[in-house]
């Protein structure tokens, strides 16, 4: 996920959408008259084969609990951004807006003034007001707040290894990215799984070059103290890529590479088979999300119930060559609510819509979004959510059916609903544990100070900018260019119209300090 704006769509839709809904604000030529508000329509996107029917359970326990008729259109989520750019340029835009990212639509239409600011306005209201403001301001269009972000956990990143191996070579868990090397140079060199051939690599990893994308070299780069995307140096914003940490950091990855400890097919290795040299005993570690610890998990479990238990360790973040935790955390969201004022037209519609997002961040309405409904398809046990096993047709429309509802969640005030009770004391005690050492690392968070700003040059140019340097870094890890190549790659960044990035981002940095 880029970390400023998304640059795939057509400029001329965009343009367009920007006319009509400017249009569509001047139209009445004064004072519109408010609008009946008494049934809310939504756009979401859905996520199944189908989108849920409006008769049914989930839909009439929300109406219920927000007081409102409630309207969603749903749309495909493959498809979502291009129908909803189509939506705004017509005549039937709805109140509230899922949007799923800063795309150069949207921030178009926000500047222009087709969707309420909303960044002096949610502190009015106890669910909107939010427990992360870091991720408010990430998610703001520089530094203003245009919809109720989606929250999403910050800090994802972790270490996954063969706890096995660990165990059968003596070695501790890793804690800095000196111990990331010394385990993967073992389970590289001193035939972890015992079979007496020279058959294991110590990390594995699979085709991911992109810039910004939480990849496992966005990872390493922040532990060493590169910052994340982007960072502060002599009071200017200035891209991770340029400073010194990034070097030393692919200096090191490249190291493992020499030496054979990271896969050698890195560059190419499908993605989508990712798991698998970790659970055939041929790769030994994955840097990537912790959620992954549950689904390595779980393979092996489905290969041997009665022995599962010991294979996958974990920790979060680690600590750099400098000695400090430098955690690496997403921008925190998923897009955001945003409410068009072409169809909310004055403030008291405005607060009519908020008071129902207010409540749409409840904690009834959560659990709702989020578990389901309580007796129908799960119980509590110990403050947490257990799936009522065997599944009836009830319980199954409504699991099936909060995939898409759980879109219209925002969590700004953090998870308020149960979180799901998995299958056994050691699944629950690894799940816990995953929580606990997210919620440290995020006290290390390092944050992209210039996630909120949006640059018109890297609207434009963003995606082919940042493939110059994403495309040296792979050829550089693998040998195919060296050092001074790399930095050679990193001042054609900027003569090809980076310069004109920092110069942008830097003067809305500094706009928004003032």
């Amino acid at each position: 996920m880029t970390n400023n704006v998304l640059s795939r769509k057509k400029p001329t839709l965009a343009a367009a959408v920007v006319v009509a809904a400017a249009l569509a604000l001047t139209a009445c030529g004064g004072e519109a008259p408010a609008s009946d508000l008494s049934s809310v329509k939504i756009m979401a996107p859905f996520l199944e084969a189908q989108p849920p029917t409006p008769d049914g359970a989930v839909q009439k326990k929300l109406e219920e609990l927000t007081g409102k008729d409630i309207n969603i259109s749903w749309a495909p989520n493959a498809s979502y951004e291009d129908k909803m750019n189509i939506t705004l340029a017509s005549s039937e835009i709805p109140n509230v807006l899922v949007v799923q990212g800063k795309s150069p639509g949207f921030v178009k239409n926000a500047e222009a003034g087709a969707f309420w600011d909303l960044t002096e306005k949610l502190k009015d209201y106890p669910n909107l007001k939010t427990t992360f403001p870091e991720v408010q301001q990430n998610a703001s269009v520089n530094g203003k707040v245009y919809g109720v972000f989606r929250a999403r956990n910050p800090i994802r990143a972790a270490v996954m290894f063969r706890q096995d191996w660990l165990d059968k070579l003596g070695l501790k868990v890793p804690e800095t990215t000196e111990d990331l090397y010394k385990v993967a140079k073992a389970f590289t060199e001193q035939d972890p799984d015992g079979n007496g051939q020279n058959d294991t690599y110590g990390i594995t990893i699979p085709k991911w070059g992109a810039l910004g994308t939480n990849s496992p070299y966005d990872m390493i780069e922040t532990w060493f103290g590169a910052g994340n995307r982007w960072t502060e140096r002599d009071g200017k914003l200035v891209p991770s890529f340029e400073t010194e940490e990034f070097l030393q950091a692919d200096r090191f990855i490249k190291k493992m590479v020499d030496e054979k400890l990271i896969n050698p097919d890195f560059a190419t290795f499908d993605p989508t088979k990712w798991n698998e040299p970790f659970f055939n005993g041929k790769g030994g570690i994955i840097v990537d999300v912790d959620s992954r610890v549950s689904v390595l998990i779980n393979l092996f479990k489905q290969a041997n119930p009665s022995d599962f238990q010991n294979k996958v360790g974990f920790v979060g973040s680690l600590k750099g060559p400098d000695g400090e935790l430098h955690a690496h955390p997403t921008d925190g969201y998923s897009g955001f609510l945003a409410i068009p004022k072409s169809s909310v037209k004055t403030e008291a519609d405005l607060k009519n819509v908020l008071t129902f997002l207010d409540k749409l961040n409840s904690k009834e309405v959560a659990v709702l979004l989020n578990n389901g409904i309580e007796g129908v398809n799960f119980t509590v046990e110990d403050g947490l959510a257990a799936t009522i096993k065997p599944e009836t047709p009830e319980g199954k429309v409504v699991n099936t059916d909060i995939k898409s509802y759980a879109q219209l969640g925002t969590n700004v005030t953090g998870n308020n609903f149960y979180p799901v009770k998995q299958a056994s004391e050691y699944e629950q005690k690894v799940f816990d544990d995953r929580v606990a050492v997210m919620a440290n690392d995020l006290k290390s968070a390092v944050y992209n100070p210039a996630a909120a700003f949006v640059s018109p040059t890297y609207v434009a140019k963003g995606a082919q900018l940042d493939n110059i340097v994403a495309d040296a870094r792979i050829k550089y890890l693998a040998g195919q260019l060296d050092e001074q190549g790399l930095k050679d790659a990193i001042k054609l960044w900027n003569t090809s119209g980076g310069h004109k990035v920092k110069e942008e981002i830097n003067k809305l940095w500094q706009d928004t300090r003032k």
